[in-house]
């Protein structure tokens, strides 16, 4: 069974070397298609152009598509760097509004509290002692009842 396909793969083959021995070398030579790269576009090779042997070219292709695959990498790491920085200025600006609007409330609670307890102390030196033994009878009864809502769970 497989030597029926042994000619046509071999013919396959046959033809398709032919066809690469027909084409010019500018088309089969890939670093030919885009042309020359001019020096100041830091995508030239590091080699002189006196150097042309094919291997030392190809390694130099090579060298320089990593230098791009890692060049391009490296963008996109400065670029997620760049957003998560921004993002975390952004959280920085909102907390610190947040810390000023907990500020400015807490100063008004502060100024609330301190208004109640002087017109507690005001009406405590007016009543006398006697707003003394109510507090700590709505204390004691607070306490019993929390005792016995304790023991009936």
């Amino acid at each position: 069974m497989s030597q029926r396909y042994l000619p046509k793969f071999s013919a396959f083959i046959l033809l398709n070397h032919v066809q690469s021995i027909r084409q010019p070398a500018s088309l089969r030579d890939r670093s030919n298609l885009l042309g020359v790269t001019p020096p100041s576009s830091g995508r030239s090779s590091p080699f002189s152009s006196s150097y042309t042997a094919s291997n030392g070219q190809r390694y130099a292709d090579d060298l320089e598509s990593q230098n791009d695959e890692a060049l391009e990498g490296l963008s996109a790491k400065v670029k997620l760097l760049k957003e998560i920085s921004i993002g975390i200025g952004n959280e920085v600006r909102e907390s610190a509004v947040q810390l000023s609007n907990m500020n400015d409330a807490f100063a008004e609670t502060s100024g609330i509290l301190q208004g109640t307890f002087r017109r507690m102390n005001n009406m405590a030196d007016r009543h006398g002692c006697r707003w003394l033994w109510y507090i700590v009878f709505l204390i004691v009864v607070f306490w019993f009842f929390i005792i016995v809502w304790w023991f009936r769970r």
